[in-house]
């Protein structure tokens, strides 16, 4: 974040002195010279699936903007800045691009993804707006003069990769499976071919996947087998059992679904056991809560749903399921099927699970909406992620807890455990840090996070 700080204020007062004097909106309300302020816009993905990349940018830029104003602003005009919510979705973004020019905007960072971008650059470029994309990587997001990256591009991402490999004499022989409906993925698997191809690695099979079939690996199995039994580590999206355990040279890195709702259950448990009078509303001795899932065909939310609620009642306390439903991983779905439980439900819900921290942080805006967390009046309610707001929520006092996905540490796992196969070694307990269970899967632990932790 203190690099995004640095870098965010260095563009921004360097940037700013040529939009200020060369771009705008072909429907400007005025010249930034009859006003005291600058309008930036800001484009990302706060809720769904992306939403920690488009929340860090978010925050940001919101720091640097902060920095800037408290330094006197740019040439003494002060910053006005309004982030959109895209969902990592090129229509979404277009329409947030059409909301922010209709406010006035005079300079876009953004959008934080490729896809979204390259559309949204279409539109920038017509109104010969400053757009300066601080992620985006694919080539086409910055193809016209009036659009800017900060970070490194899909070639160098996708050259960089076979490079590795062949320097290292990791392999001579590679397979390469890819999401062909998205275009960040999809860049850097053509420029990681092309380089393959100079460092004269061969590519023996590349077979897409798409958004809608990801957990269904069973046709990219296979041509790793036919290719030569090349090793395959999975990691993020855990492929179906029986594909992984129909092929030796398959590996899974990630953790444990059930863990983390296991640990939701116990933070639940907990705070029960410790102030049963307060939050035993109609003091029946039964606990009555409220599920807001994400999407029920994957494994992270059927067993975040059923093992929370498992743990609790392995604690000898009695539940009761007021009302459950999905709202696919979103924060504004999460306040909407909040704001329904609790129109339904009143004062009666005495505790709310949420798969992830996004939809737990919608239901603490419904609550909050409700009267909740002022004058004593409080209801628990835990997540799963330990996202930076999450985190402040906790501190806050907003949400109990919620449940640390270590993503570095599973990225740490995933490409070690890729080294020692392309070495032709197997993961052992002298060359590998984590146990291999069922000679598939490495499971990285999950962690509770609570106020009384949070710091450690």
């Amino acid at each position: 974040m203190k690099m995004l700080k640095k870098a965010a204020s260095i563009v921004l007062a360097s940037a700013m002195v040529v939009s200020l004097a060369a771009c705008g909106s072909s429907n400007d309300k005025g010249s930034s010279a009859d006003t005291d302020t600058f309008k930036i816009g800001g484009i990302g993905p706060t809720t769904g699936d992306n939403a920690i990349y488009g929340t860090a940018v978010k925050n940001g830029i919101q720091l640097a903007v902060d920095e800037i104003n408290a330094a006197g602003g740019i040439n003494g005009k002060q910053i006005e800045y309004k982030f959109e919510d895209d969902q990592s979705d090129a229509e979404k973004s277009v329409n947030a691009y059409n909301t922010l020019k209709d406010w006035g905007m005079q300079m876009l960072i953004g959008t934080t993804t490729s896809t979204p971008c390259t559309a949204v650059v279409e539109e920038s470029h017509n109104d010969n707006l400053f757009q300066l994309t601080p992620s985006a990587t694919a080539v086409e997001s910055i193809q016209y003069d009036n659009a800017f990256r900060m970070c490194f591009s899909d070639p160098n991402q996708g050259s960089a990769s076979a490079d590795y490999i062949a320097d290292n004499n990791l392999a001579k022989k590679v397979a390469v499976i890819y999401n062909s409906s998205d275009t960040y993925s999809s860049g850097i698997y053509q420029n990681f071919v092309t380089e393959a191809e100079k460092k004269g690695l061969e590519v023996v099979a590349a077979k897409a996947f798409t958004a809608d079939n990801k957990t269904d690996f069973s046709v990219q199995i296979q041509k790793a087998k036919d290719a030569g039994n090349l090793p395959l580590v999975f990691f993020s999206q855990e492929p179906f059992e029986e594909d992984l355990l129909s092929y030796d040279k398959a590996y899974y890195v990630g953790a444990l679904a059930y863990e983390s709702g296991t640990m939701q259950g116990d933070m639940i448990a907990d705070y029960w056991e410790a102030h049963q009078d307060e939050m035993d509303k109609n003091g029946d001795g039964v606990l009555q809560y409220v599920m807001i899932s994400g999407d029920l065909g994957t494994i992270d939310a059927t067993q975040r749903t059923e093992y929370s609620v498992k743990a609790v009642e392995d604690r000898g306390i009695k539940t009761e399921c007021l009302a459950s439903d999905t709202a696919m991983w979103d924060r504004v779905k999460g306040m909407e099927k909040m704001q329904a439980f609790l129109t339904a439900n009143g004062d009666n819900i005495e505790a709310v699970f949420a798969n992830n921290d996004d939809m737990a942080l919608g239901a603490i805006e419904a609550l909050k909406a409700a009267g909740y967390f002022i004058d004593g009046k409080y209801i628990p309610v835990v997540g799963v992620d330990y996202t930076e707001a999450g985190a402040a929520a906790i501190k806050d006092g907003t949400m109990l807890g919620t449940v640390k996905n270590d993503a570095q540490a599973q990225g740490k796992a995933a490409m070690d455990l890729l080294v020692l196969l392309a070495k032709g070694e197997t993961p052992n307990a002298d060359n590998y840090e984590y146990e291999v269970t069922d000679d598939h899967y490495v499971w990285v632990p999950y962690a509770k996070i609570t106020a009384d932790t949070i710091d450690e």
